[in-house]
Order: C-alpha cells, then structure tokens, then sequence
C-alpha cells in the first residue's frame, strides 16, 4: 500500500520557521502533482500549497509569500519550507496529490503548533 510519511511539524513562536518533510512510496512520484493540506481544530481540511510535475507552485493567499513549497523526485520528497509562521497556521500538515480523485491514503499529518 502506498505510503505518505510527514514529518518536521512542532512547536514554534510566532515569526519562527519549519520545514515539513513528506515521503511517499509512490511508483511514479514524479509524475503526480502534489499538494500540502493543513486542518485546523474544528475546521476543514484545506490546501495551502501545490506544486506540478512540471514544478510549478500555486499557493493560498493566506500563506502566499511566507511559504514554499519544493520537490525532490529522486528521493520522492515534497517539502514546505515555513516562514513567518503566526498562531493561524496552528493545524496538522498533510501532502497528498492535488487532484481529490487521485488521492491516496492519507498519512498521520505532521502537527504544527505556532504559540509563544
């Protein structure tokens, strides 16, 4: 069964920086378009980043130019590189593939908590 593995979340004070790892044993990663989601308590799962095959990036407007999504086909890794982080981005991280009709199992999401 394929796997989606997250990882790098914790804890870290407003204006503070993570990076968030995703692994995938995925035949033909390079291939898909991926995507990181984040759920907060209480709320909708929602993506925040995307990146192509092709390595084109698309973000939400919420984390538009505080976060960077980035990939490495030869070790089937998709990361998001965090910056600026305030309270709001509080939620657990998932990747997957961007189309919901493609999606595979999700992963146990990496927890993300921004507190002082």
């Amino acid at each position: 069964q394929v796997q989606l593995v997250e990882s790098g979340g914790g804890l870290v004070q407003p204006g503070g920086s993570l990076r968030l790892s995703c692994a995938t044993s995925a035949s033909f990663f390079r291939f898909f378009d991926m995507g990181w989601y984040r759920q907060a308590p209480g709320k909708q799962r929602e993506l925040v980043a995307s990146i192509t095959s092709g390595g084109t990036t698309n973000y939400a407007d919420v984390v538009k130019g505080r976060f960077t999504i980035s990939r490495d086909n030869a070790k089937n890794m998709v990361y998001l590189q965090m910056n600026t982080l305030k309270p709001e981005d509080t939620a657990v991280y998932y990747c997957n593939r961007l189309n919901p009709s493609l999606w595979m199992s999700w992963g146990q999401g990496t927890q993300v908590t921004v507190s002082s």
